[in-house]
Formats: structure tokens, C-alpha cells, sequence
């Protein structure tokens, strides 16, 4: 969080021996002055991100957190970075919000490429008039998502826009990682005969943040699966070393995901319908809605391709594993049709399934 003006930790001791005094926000809502770089953004940094997300690399409060290069090269022999903004309507849904869902994404991102997560940034864009209280249980449940998840939020900024420019809040998280020597995941590595794994039920993210909006009146109790993966990922290649390649199903589901998969190798990934793990609270909303399953957001789930022969040591890790209870293997891999995904369905044809054109439904994430 930038506050140039005072780069001191809040509390510490200054090099003239004066302590800095902690701001404190005495508005209800956020205004234009706390965008302004002054006293009043100082207050607001202070009394809601820091207190917070303190910790030793964000306590100095400069333009950027320094990390020791040793530190890094000791965890592996390579930086992973990634970035990504949650403009997720409505901020709260059963499960989750977007404090929770800014972490994990990001924490997710690197963990399916390898890497141990380890730090966060955190850069928010605030709309004239937004409840500050709003803004301190979404910074509140962004500290505990990143506890879970073993990471720290390091650096940071804020904007404010004028009333009517955004709604709400808008979260951009960028996050490090380094990647253990070793482990090399990819699609193109993916092989014929080897069976493609989930770890729990797909689309419940999506369900969930349709019926928080509140324009269906649907009854369905359905929570999304915002988690954090690293432990579970840890897990996996503990137990799987070969694992061909891994991906979190957000945005475009797991559906978007195995195209991918299949462009990317050449290969087909043939699914079993009968397989697929989704609630039927889930299906309900889809049917009636004409939505696929298959193409819902999920913010807790991964796919993954592995190898034949270490199928069942990877299914009992990622089952061992809180966020993985209820893996199961869903498909294999073919070497023809190339490039697809097709799909056994109940009534015992196959279908194509393919890549998303569109949007089913738009600020999910």
C-alpha cells in the first residue's frame, strides 16, 4: 500500500527516535480524499490494509516489498509471477467474497504451475461512497485467505474513482512463487491412455454467485468452492511426480479448461458423463436455466492429467487431502479425434464439447 510520504512501519521507532502515529479513518465512506496521496489516503492505508495484512515486508510502506534472492534460489530454480483482477458482483456470496476470491485465484494460479505461492500484492480500485466497513470485512477476509494459504500480501496501492465510474470495488492481486527443481507441468507433455482427474464437484462457484444476485429466487443452498490449492497440489506431486500438467477451472469451467488441454497436445480427452462429479442442486439451476455444467466457473477445482500407472496414487493423495475429498477420475486421453474434447453422454452417445463462445454468466470472478 504506497504512502510515500512516511515509509515508516506504524509504531516503530523513526531514525529521529519519534514513533509514527498510526492514522485512524474517521469517515463512514470512502470520499475522493482517500485517493488523493495525503492524509486522509494515509488513514485509510493504516487503519484498514495494514492493520490487517501487517508483516515485516509491508511494514516499511514504500513503493515496493524487497525480497532477498537467496531466499528465493533456496526454494527452487524458478520465479513464477501472475496477476489477476475480481470484479466479482456481488462482492458477498454463500461461501466466499471477493476478498477471499482475489487470494485464492492468485494463490491458485501459481500452485497449478509448480510454484509454492509466497507473496501477494494487493491493489484496489474504490468507488466514491463505498461503506468503509464494506472494505474492512473484505481486507479481514483477504488476511485470512492468505493465512490459509501460507502467503503474505507484501506490497500494494488504492484508487478512488468518482461515484458512478465502478461498482463498488474492483481487487487486482499479482503474486510470486517459485517453482521446485524438478517439476516441469505442461499440456504438450500430455499422452495417450493418460486419465484426467478432478478434485471435487464443478460449477457450485458459478450456482452460487447467480443466486446471490437475487433476481431468480432459487432455493438452491449451494456455496462456492473458493479455496486455496497449493496444499493440495503439494500433495499431488508428492505423491505423483509425473503429473503431466495441472490448471485451475475458472472462468470457462472445466470444459474451457480440456480444450486447451487438447489444442495444446493434439490429443483427445474423452470424458464420462456418468463421471462427472456435480450436485444435483447444480444441475437443477442448469437445467433450468439452459445453462452446461461444464462450462460453470469453479475457484477450488483443478484438472489434472496424469499418467496411467500413478492414477491411483494421485487420486488417494488428492482424496487425503481436505480439498480433495471427493476426487475422482473423470476421463481419459485419446489420440483421436485430435484437438477435441468429446464426451460419452447418459444416453450413450459422444458429443463434442467445445471451447466456450461467449459468456454464460458475466462477473463471476
Amino acid at each position: 500500500m504506497s504512502a510515500r510520504r512516511d515509509s515508516r512501519r506504524p509504531g516503530s521507532e523513526s531514525s529521529a527516535g519519534m514513533r509514527r502515529r498510526t492514522g485512524r479513518v474517521r469517515d463512514t465512506r470512502i470520499t475522493l480524499s482517500h485517493g488523493s496521496g495525503g492524509k486522509a489516503m494515509r488513514d485509510l492505508i493504516d487503519d484498514v490494509f495494514v492493520a490487517e495484512f501487517d508483516n515485516p515486508r509491508l511494514a516499511g510502506l514504500d513503493d515496493q516489498a524487497r525480497v532477498p534472492l537467496a531466499e528465493l534460489a533456496g526454494l527452487g530454480d524458478r520465479l513464477a509471477f501472475t496477476t489477476d483482477s475480481y470484479v466479482v458482483d456481488p462482492l458477498f456470496f454463500p461461501g466466499a467474497d471477493i476478498g477471499m476470491l482475489a487470494v485464492n485465484g492468485t494463490v491458485n494460479d501459481l500452485a497449478v504451475g509448480g510454484a509454492r505461492p509466497l507473496f501477494l500484492s494487493c491493489s484496489v480500485i474504490l468507488e466514491e461512497g463505498l461503506d468503509v466497513d464494506v472494505l474492512r470485512r473484505v481486507a479481514s477476509s483477504m488476511q485470512a485467505a492468505a493465512a490459509e494459504a501460507g502467503v503474505a500480501v507484501v506490497t500494494g496501492d488504492t484508487k478512488v474513482v468518482p461515484r458512478g465510474s465502478a461498482d463498488k470495488l474492483y481487487i487486482n492481486t499479482a503474486g510470486i512463487g517459485v517453482i521446485r527443481e524438478g517439476v516441469r507441468l505442461g499440456a504438450a507433455s500430455i499422452r495417450a491412455g493418460d486419465v484426467i482427474l478432478v478434485n471435487g464437484a464443478l460449477g457450485d462457484h458459478g450456482v452460487a454467485v447467480l443466486n446471490a444476485r437475487g433476481d431468480l429466487a432459487l432455493e438452491a443452498a449451494i456455496e462456492s468452492d473458493c479455496q486455496p490449492l497449493n496444499g493440495l497440489v503439494d500433495a499431488l506431486l508428492a505423491a505423483c511426480p509425473s503429473v503431466r500438467c495441472l490448471r485451475d477451472a475458472t472462468r470457462g469451467g472445466v470444459a474451457s479448461v480440456l480444450n486447451e488441454y487438447a489444442l495444446a497436445s493434439g490429443l483427445c480427452l474423452h470424458l464420462d458423463e456418468t463421471a462427472l462429479p456435480i450436485r444435483e442442486a447444480v444441475k437443477g439451476v442448469c437445467e433450468i436455466l439452459g445453462l452446461d455444467p461444464l462450462y460453470l466457473a469453479n475457484e477450488g477445482r483443478l484438472v489434472a492429467v496424469v499418467p496411467p500407472d500413478e492414477a491411483d496414487a494421485a487420486l488417494a493423495a488428492l482424496r487425503g487431502h481436505p480439498a480433495g475429498r471427493e476426487a475422482v477420475a473423470v476421463g481419459t486421453v485419446e489420440d483421436t479425434p485430435e484437438g477435441t474434447v468429446v464426451m460419452s453422454t447418459v444416453f450413450g452417445g459422444d458429443r463434442i464439447v467445445d471451447m466456450l463462445v461467449g459468456e454464460q454468466l458475466p462477473r463471476i470472478c
